[in-house]
């Protein structure tokens, strides 16, 4: 009896577990096609382009490394004290974590703003060397104000494991910001006659307004359940409190180290807004140099960032996950849920790395017709893919588990050999902006082993070569060949970007097929999976499975 049950329970934690990754995974999906297509709109829209694309994406990536100073990271360390409070059924206690939390970071998010408002023009003309980006700075500042009390909100509704009011705020807010870019810069075009500069200033505008609505939508959610909130903290079981004071320095503590790695993150692509158009400056013209950064801060970090979208979901929800599994000491389904959603990243990250590198230019020629420059970086850049998600993964698994120092670290070794190889590769004429490109595909490899290494000393990882590394990649072999014979064959007939587009689905159907065909999940993974069971049925009625037993092998 004692054993159906604790057979139930797990599954219903798998279940929540699941629920919660596919929730944050459809809302980062369509984040990232809406992202995709207010993107694709800017970059073939005339008097846009490659150079507009260079003043936003320097403007932006300045308003990025403030964020993570202001709020990155906060949403995890949230999330990992509210969980370890609500795992004790202390309530009250996650409250006050939650409380103390929005007064601490809506002070250090409107310190950001006022530095970022203030300090436009020094870091547009020092820093970044485009002059042009000052406008967007001012124009993005008061949009970090928002986003720390936004992080503070949706790190407390992960922490109790409802994923569902981050991945709507998440998906709201992306939806806002890609009408009110198409609209924002239509407007400045016609009054500004089509200047550069100011249509990059109002597309970031664009995000400022998209943060108002998304945290005016999570303060009516919290709102609207502020009473059902109310009677779990009168409920809740009374522990002792910390200062105020201690609970600051507390909540600090955690924030800080989990912020570091969204910091160096936000430093690695500042490193390419000051160094690559300086680099390529030294053997090409302004004008063309700053379009080359364009192409890699735009198009390219666009296209490679989609399948981070897929894999998010895991690295935010193992997070509070394990931190309550930990504090409950309940270390079996901690290990079942890393291995499960590392061997899920891998699935994730290996196809689409090979299938951005193959396609590279028909993809550019599909999206982007109007700037279709760019294909060697992007297939360069593709490379980063499986180290970059892999990392991301690993690195929510280390943050859940209280390692919350070594992503930071680990990441720093990758961000100084990524300065490093820039200085030296970028400046080399038959190298050029591909240097940058491969320099963060060594970042992020280096920072992916050194945290999985960790990882692996922590954690009894299920973790098998045949099941994590050949399986995999016999099945995106598969899908590259007869993917690729399918685009040579019709693009003898047809040269069309139909061709294209029957390819990649072609890639996805071969892929599914192959997964299935070589029974990379067991049983009790594929029951892990929401509609899992009636899954399973299918593929048993197909005679496609026929496991006997629920063991992770």
């Amino acid at each position: 009896m004692k054993k159906g049950k604790h057979r139930k329970e797990h599954n219903t934690k798998g279940e929540s577990f699941m629920q919660g990754v596919l929730s944050l995974m459809i809302a980062q999906v369509l984040i990232k096609l809406l992202g995709l297509v207010y993107k694709w709109y800017l970059t073939n829209r005339p008097g846009f382009g490659d150079e507009g694309n260079a003043i936003y994406s320097a403007g932006f990536s300045i308003y990025a490394l403030l964020l993570t100073l202001s709020s990155t990271g906060v949403p995890n360390a949230v999330s990992k004290l509210v969980s370890e409070h609500t795992a004790k059924g202390d309530y009250r206690g996650a409250h006050r974590i939650f409380k103390i939390s929005l007064a601490t970071f809506a002070i250090i998010g409107l310190i950001g703003t006022l530095i970022l408002f203030v300090g436009a023009g020094y870091i547009s003309k020092v820093w970044l060397a485009i002059p042009d980006a000052e406008i967007t700075l001012v124009a993005l500042s008061p949009a970090i104000f928002f986003v720390s009390i936004i992080s503070v909100f949706r790190g407390y509704f992960n922490g109790r494991e409802n994923m569902k009011a981050t991945a709507n705020s998440q998906t709201l807010e992306q939806l806002c910001k890609t009408i009110f870019t198409v609209l924002v810069v239509e407007v400045v075009a016609i009054c500004s006659n089509v200047d550069t500069r100011i249509m990059a200033a109002g597309a970031n505008l664009a995000t400022t307004l998209a943060t108002i609505g998304s945290f005016l939508y999570l303060y009516m959610y919290y709102k609207v359940r502020r009473a059902d909130l109310g009677k779990e903290i009168v409920s809740s079981v009374n522990f002792p409190t910390k200062s105020i004071f201690g609970t600051v320095k507390n909540i600090l503590m955690v924030s800080i180290p989990m912020s570091l790695s969204s910091i160096l993150t936000s430093i690695n692509r500042n490193i390419d807004s000051m160094t690559v158009k300086r680099g390529l400056q030294s053997f090409l013209s302004e004008e063309v140099a700053l379009k080359q950064y364009g192409i890699l801060s735009g198009k390219v970090d666009t296209l490679v960032s989609l399948p981070l979208s897929f894999n998010i979901a895991f690295a935010t929800a193992l997070v509070p996950a394990l931190a309550s599994a930990k504090t409950k000491g309940d270390m079996e389904t901690a290990n079942k849920r890393v291995s499960f959603s590392l061997l899920v990243t891998m699935l994730i990250g290996l196809p689409c790395m090979i299938g951005m590198m193959i396609f590279a230019q028909p993809i550019l020629n599909l999206l982007f017709p109007n700037a279709n420059q760019g294909a060697l970086i992007f297939q360069v850049s593709s490379l980063t893919i499986i180290f970059t998600v892999l990392e991301q993964t690993v690195n929510g698994a280390l943050q859940g588990l209280g390692k919350i120092y070594i992503p930071a670290i680990a990441l720093t070794v990758g961000v100084a050999i990524k300065f490093i190889l820039n200085l030296i590769l970028v400046p080399i004429p038959w190298i050029g902006a591909s240097g940058a490109a491969f320099a963060t595909v060594m970042c992020h490899a280096v920072a992916f082993f050194i945290g999985f290494k960790v990882l692996k000393k922590s954690m009894k990882l299920d973790l098998p070569f045949s099941k994590f590394i050949i399986k995999p990649f016999l099945a995106t072999l598969a899908m590259a060949i007869c993917s690729y014979s399918v685009y040579l064959l019709l693009g003898g007939i047809n040269s069309g970007k139909m061709v294209t587009i029957i390819s990649i689905l072609i890639a996805v159907i071969i892929y599914t097929l192959a997964l299935i065909a070589l029974k990379i999940f067991t049983k009790e993974e594929l029951l892990m999976i929401p509609y899992g069971s009636k899954l399973y049925k299918i593929l048993e009625k197909l005679g496609l499975y026929r496991e006997t037993s629920n063991t992770v092998k």
